[in-house]
């Protein structure tokens, strides 16, 4: 179990654990949470957590936690791997090194070449 301290408006980003279900629950708090089922569906599930709720993420998704409140938020972490891996999408798309052609991320996020290379520059 891992204990995740959350400052007012602070975030766990968009994340995956590739080999474990994650279960959450909050001791302290209000978290918004939230996680996109897998292609082609990509369903966005999300719901606002406050103290003694509880929420999984199932194994291998994107899921993030946002502090929505403003005071501190804690919780809990449980996976259900000793070795579940941890994904940080942002920085593992952006910040790779060496770092994945622009072109292919302008082209995968309809996004202008300068704002792929400025999201490269700040990871």
């Amino acid at each position: 179990m891992v204990r995740i301290d959350y400052e007012p408006y602070g975030q766990n980003p968009p994340h995956t654990h590739p080999r474990a279900t994650e279960i959450l629950t909050v001791l302290e708090g209000t978290l918004y949470v939230g996680f996109v089922t897998s292609n082609t569906e990509n369903r966005f599930i999300s719901k606002v957590l406050n103290k003694g709720d509880v929420f999984v993420f199932p194994i291998g998704l994107i899921h993030f936690q946002l502090n929505v409140g403003k005071t501190k938020a804690v919780a809990i972490a449980a996976l259900s791997s000793q070795n579940p891996g941890v994904i940080t999408i942002a920085k593992a798309v952006f910040g790779s090194d060496p770092p994945i052609n622009p072109d292919v991320l302008t082209r995968a996020f309809q996004l202008d070449k300068s704002v792929v290379k400025y999201l490269q520059s700040r990871f």
